[in-house]
């Protein structure tokens, strides 16, 4: 069951590795790859947190605020970049685990892509005290099927490293 400190372990800084369709809804697309850092802090008590990462090579800013309701028990997240300075549509959802599988966070949500309605998702997994990977998907017949297009592996930074991130 999902609880109020679930993305605990993202706090603190990151080195990103993002692997990224060229266009987000074409299968056929190529990738591009190009790193990043990333920090994350925790709010109300680790109810809530955000993280910023800056992606030098792309030449922008992104930015997550996560909230978690303890009334459904699920989290809400929130994308924004400073290229539009608004926040996308949320995904919801929360963090399962089978009684001796992985830790796996799903969370989905309606938004829209170059004109096209689709449904996001967004996967966590691969967690531990060093490494999480995230992956997006978008599916354009509610959720039948769904085209991986962005993922990022981070790797946490080492102890002496994790002052040198630069945040816009």
């Amino acid at each position: 069951m999902s609880t109020a400190h679930d993305f605990d372990f993202f706090f603190g800084a990151w080195d990103v590795a993002h692997r990224r369709r060229r266009s987000f809804l074409d299968p056929d697309s190529g990738w591009e790859e190009f790193d990043a850092t990333s920090r994350c802090r925790p709010l109300f008590g680790g109810a809530a947190n955000i993280d910023e990462m800056p992606v030098p090579a792309q030449g922008w800013t992104g930015l997550t605020l996560r909230l978690f309701d303890p009334a459904t028990r699920l989290w809400s997240l929130h994308w924004s970049t400073d290229r539009t300075g608004r926040l996308f549509p949320p995904v919801t959802g929360r963090f399962t685990r089978d009684e001796h599988g992985p830790l796996i966070g799903e969370f989905t949500g309606d938004d829209t892509h170059d004109g096209e309605e689709v449904r996001a998702r967004f996967t966590w997994s691969g967690i531990s005290a060093t490494t999480a990977r995230w992956e997006q998907a978008f599916s354009l017949d509610e959720g039948a099927t769904w085209l991986s297009n962005w993922s990022m592996d981070f790797t946490r930074r080492a102890t002496g490293q994790a002052d040198s991130v630069e945040l816009a």
